[in-house]
């Protein structure tokens, strides 16, 4: 990792992190492109800083007055936050996010809408994918993409489709009504940009899923974004999308970072709007694969999918990081053909967008890669040890 892993505008950008301390636990802090500076003074968590009003004009504030004392030089950090790197005695970056409730949009692009309805009609075996992606395309194409989601249009869609039993679950969220929002991660269990992802040691089918991830305080504001790794098994899914857990929610599955980029004049959510992600995937044996997604392309503005996920009905009183779903789904033949994509172990995934900086982490699988032991009991122990300290 390097200071590629910073927006192109880094002089600019508000970044705000979360620093692992050997000896300390996890602290929370801005990133500049030189140093990383100590927001304890502010808030003592990720969660507790996004609460604040105007908690950007906070943040410049409290790095302007001299507050936020240096913990660590930006470059070293990032180099030692890469897991092959990494020493004990040395600090690195963890997932920018702490309490907030780790949610995510499914089915937010038309390009994956359709992949996840060839899944289906596979039942997860991806030999049979090629010839399923063809006759779904027969009937149904691929011009979904002016349809709106729960407009008139989309319910007569929906008429035609059921007449001739191509009918989906998938097509249900991706033009119904509803969105798809479901339970991605556990708080606090997101990894972040330099460590090791976990795939389920039983998927034979799987995939990175490049996205954008929105930051929002209990009150629902946006305040502001990050990258994410929605990690993703095909097969599981595909066999039954109750599955969903499962293929979702595994060790080291959900990766987010590096850091989360605040909303100020400089950057808001026309930017994120506008963001075009790439993706790119380096095997252990020379296989390369690119692609992108364009936030552009989404099917449901970003503020309606945080409103389904957040409101009256579903309250976060710690917040929550919404991944917004991705249109990259790799069909990328990789060993043989119509096998399409799937990880091997030593895959290295970098995600990028200029403005927000790249995540980059290493694939194992999911028993392989480090355990998830650092909770909200041992974060508490920390704080509390530290406010003794003091």
């Amino acid at each position: 990792m390097s200071h590629t892993s910073l927006p192109v505008d880094a002089h600019q950008a508000l970044l705000i992190g979360r620093l692992w301390v050997p000896g300390q636990g996890a602290h929370v802090v801005a990133v500049t492109p030189a140093d990383v500076l100590d927001l304890s003074g502010l808030a003592s968590t990720c969660s507790a800083l996004l609460e604040l009003p105007n908690v950007a004009t906070r943040v410049r504030a409290h790095v302007a007055s001299g507050q936020a004392k240096t913990l660590a030089s930006t470059a070293e950090t990032l180099a030692h936050s890469d897991a092959s790197q990494r020493a004990e005695a040395q600090a690195w970056f963890m997932a920018p996010c702490d309490l907030q409730a780790i949610k995510a949009a499914g089915v937010t692009f038309v390009a994956s809408m359709l992949e996840r309805v060839i899944e289906e009609q596979a039942r997860g075996d991806a030999s049979r994918a090629e010839a399923v992606r063809q006759a779904v395309v027969a009937v149904i194409g691929d011009n979904l993409r002016n349809v709106v989601p729960g407009s008139a249009e989309s319910a007569q869609l929906k008429e035609v489709l059921l007449a001739q039993g191509m009918w989906s679950q998938y097509l249900e969220v991706g033009i119904g009504p509803d969105a798809e929002i479901f339970t991605k991660a556990q708080p606090m269990s997101a990894v972040g940009s330099g460590a090791m992802v976990g795939i389920h040691p039983g998927s034979q089918w799987n995939n990175p899923e490049p996205e954008i991830v929105l930051a929002a305080n209990s009150r629902g504001e946006v305040v502001g974004a990050s990258l994410g790794n929605d990690v993703n098994l095909r097969d599981f899914e595909g066999r039954s999308a109750l599955l969903l857990g499962k293929a979702k929610d595994n060790n080291a599955s959900c990766a987010i970072g590096p850091f989360i980029r605040l909303f100020d004049e400089h950057f808001g959510i026309d930017d994120v709007r506008q963001c075009d992600l790439s993706l790119k995937v380096q095997g252990p044996e020379g296989f390369v694969m690119q692609g992108s997604s364009a936030l552009s392309q989404i099917s449901r503005d970003p503020l309606d999918l945080v409103g389904q996920a957040m409101g009256k009905y579903h309250q976060y009183p710690d917040g929550m990081l919404l991944f917004l779903g991705t249109m990259f789904a790799p069909t990328q033949d990789r060993h043989g053909p119509g096998q399409g994509f799937t990880h091997v172990v030593g895959d290295e995934v970098s995600i990028s967008t200029p403005q927000l900086g790249t995540l980059v982490n290493r694939v194992t699988t999911s028993d392989l890669a480090p355990p998830w032991t650092y909770g909200i009991r041992a974060l508490m122990n920390d704080l509390a040890k530290r406010h003794n300290q003091a």
